[in-house]
């Protein structure tokens, strides 16, 4: 049996693509979707009410009402605790959930790490964010934990390389490693040079990542990017998404209705 994990950046959905998106999650066959680049937005408040309202189990801790900032939703078809990371800085950006499987609970970790440019400002903010994420994060070097979404970073050895990419930042990818996690891409394609995010002169960027902690390592059956949302005429964001495929077996699923089977919540939402 496999258990797989989806992250996919919503980009901050207007409430109409939100809709394009819901559809297109719901008929996804993984149980667990890391939805990155959230924000207090009708597009995403419809996204989380919808999935609850399909009978999805939601965890969206919001950003500050008023602000610009962004986070991250996790929603999942199988039965799931909220897991509490001591991130003290941009909170909303780390939310964390554990399903039970038959080997033992699965953690996963949904992140989205602030973008930057050259300014004091934004570089600090997201350097003060990688220190605590990086604080928090439980060793990899047990349990069964995957830390999975937009990070932003890039690996230190990436095709091509990017000059305005810090030492801190290629720093933030060596030291998941060093604390036992394991890139479930590069387990599987050692060398394949792929993207999730190409900017407009077409340079691409592997911004999305999936890591697993070292006992998950010899579990990860697959992990590859799935472009089409990206790259379809219908557009749905403008990151690539990326699934990763675990060898466990869930012990429970949720009850949740298909979105062509739920007249009620239809005629509510959309």
């Amino acid at each position: 049996m496999t258990l797989s994990v989806f992250t996919f950046n919503l980009n901050n959905p207007s409430r109409v693509r939100a809709e394009r998106q819901f559809r297109y999650l719901c008929g996804r066959p993984e149980p667990v979707l890391v939805l990155t680049e959230t924000a207090r937005s009708a597009g995403c408040e419809f996204l989380a009410e919808a999935f609850q309202g399909a009978g999805y189990h939601v965890t969206f801790p919001r950003p500050v009402y008023g602000t610009r900032e962004r986070g991250v939703m996790v929603v999942s078809r199988l039965p799931a605790l909220p897991l509490t990371l001591s991130v003290e800085y941009l909170p909303h950006r780390v939310a964390g959930v554990s399903v039970e499987t038959g080997a033992g609970p699965l953690e996963v970790i949904g992140v989205y790490v602030p973008s930057r440019d050259a300014t004091a400002a934004k570089v600090t903010r997201k350097r003060m964010f990688l220190d605590g994420l990086a604080a928090a994060l439980p060793s990899g070097s047990t349990g069964q934990r995957l830390v999975i979404g937009d990070l932003n970073i890039l690996e230190p050895d990436h095709v091509p390389k990017y000059r305005t990419f810090r030492p801190w930042e290629y720093g933030f990818y060596t030291g998941l490693g060093e604390a036992g996690y394991r890139d479930a891409f590069r387990l599987v394609a050692p060398d394949t040079l792929d993207y999730s995010w190409v900017g407009r002169t077409g340079d691409g960027y592997r911004y999305d990542h999936a890591h697993v902690s070292g006992p998950l390592a010899d579990r990860v059956e697959g992990c590859q990017y799935v472009h089409e949302p990206r790259t379809d005429e219908d557009r749905l964001t403008d990151h690539s998404a990326l699934t990763v495929a675990l060898d466990l077996e869930p012990v429970a699923r949720l009850t949740v209705t298909d979105v062509d089977r739920m007249p009620d919540l239809v005629g509510a939402l959309f």
